[in-house]
């Protein structure tokens, strides 16, 4: 049977990062990927918004990872040809209500280290976003956006280049611990590692799971979000990312615009528990419902002027919130406490593409405890 250092199982955006890190410290690096191509799933079913690190608690690994991921982020597309731009973006306020709430999320990005944010008024707002209505808004300079399937692709490019085996249609079907490792049975054969990495994202409970680990118990909620995207004579209408202020609850960070770096815009994503982790399709909402509900921010909006787009799946880790709770977990990335050999990462959902390069150097660390 075939002896690896590091098996990373998951070929996203954050799967691959990891790959990218740990080729460069250790040979034998392979990834399993269960679909046909890497990236198929969350990587590339997203905004490809460079988070700034504005909404997260701080001292969590979400907001440490993210500002982090941020600098990182913006360093790799530069020096890979990643397609990026540092776009900035507005969070508006709509009504004088909204201001204090404004005030505290800016407060809070600042004290996770976002930099160079300031509160603009509305003649500001429509200087930037003449379609846009706001009463006020948080300019964020460091929020940027990125082509993520490229970024995927990249890092697995980079992975590869120093000698890690990236394996698709490779879906794990079971884990055994043994004296040495852990044994891998994927419908690509089998192999056995020294160090396991779990970066199956919406699967990554499933995978804990299958392995007897204690941190199963973190299941994951599959929560979709969907994407219309402006008609190309209306996509004048934005000029980069705009958002609202995020959901009460904490289950999203608002429908928001996105000006993507091909030039076209999108609306979304919205935030939809599900029962089945595959349901990319089925009782999607209504360009109707899409317009009612962009018309706040972009009162010029009709119906007419959207066209359904794609779809993702969040891992969150909560479950839908009841009336006034919020719905705010961690990242959960950490040694198994009862399998040495193993580092698990769960419930990666956004800023997961923006946190990536910060992510893989935090599992770069724990990797190193193990293999020393």
């Amino acid at each position: 049977m075939e002896q690896a250092n590091v098996v990373i199982i998951g070929g996203g955006v954050v799967g691959c990062a990891i790959a990218r890190a740990l080729a460069s410290r250790w040979s034998d690096v392979f990834v399993l990927e269960a679909l046909p191509k890497i990236g198929m799933a969350a990587s590339s079913r997203n905004s490809g918004v460079i988070h700034s690190g504005l909404y997260y608690p701080p001292g969590s690994l979400k907001a440490r990872l993210c500002v982090r991921g941020n600098e990182l982020t913006y360093e790799f597309c530069e020096g890979h040809g990643v397609p990026y731009r540092r776009t900035g973006k507005l969070v508006v306020a709509t009504s004088p209500a909204e201001s204090q709430e404004l005030v505290a999320l800016m407060k809070n990005g600042e004290a996770n280290g976002v930099e160079g944010m300031r509160i603009i008024d509305r003649a500001a707002i429509r200087a930037r976003e003449p379609h846009v209505n706001g009463f006020e808004a948080i300019e964020v300079p460091s929020t940027g956006i990125v082509g993520s399937e490229e970024l995927t692709k990249a890092y697995a490019r980079i992975a590869k280049d120093r000698g890690a085996n990236i394996v698709t249609n490779a879906k794990v079907e079971r884990l055994e611990h043994t004296r040495d490792g852990i044994r891998i049975v994927s419908t690509a054969g089998e192999i056995e590692t020294r160090c396991l990495v779990n970066s199956a994202g919406l699967f990554a409970d499933e995978i804990a799971a299958m392995l007897g680990s204690p941190l199963a118990a973190n299941k994951i909620y599959p929560v979709r979000g969907e994407y219309c995207e402006l008609v190309r004579s209306k996509q004048h209408l934005i000029c980069g990312p705009v958002y609202p202020l995020p959901h009460p609850e904490g289950v999203s960070l608002g429908v928001h615009f996105t000006k993507t770096v091909w030039g076209n815009v999108l609306l979304g994503p919205t935030a939809v528990y599900l029962d089945d982790k595959n349901n990319y399709e089925r009782d999607r909402q209504s360009v109707e419902q899409f317009a009612c509900g962009a018309k706040l921010l972009l009162p010029e909006i009709e119906s007419s002027d959207l066209i359904p787009a794609y779809s993702g799946i969040r891992a969150k880790l909560t479950p839908p919130p009841k009336h006034g709770e919020k719905c705010v977990a961690d990242f959960i990335i950490q040694r198994d406490p009862e399998f040495s050999q193993v580092v698990q990462l769960i419930g990666i959902e956004s800023p997961g593409l923006t946190s990536a390069p910060a992510i893989a150097e935090h599992v770069s660390g724990l990797v190193a405890e193990i293999l020393a």
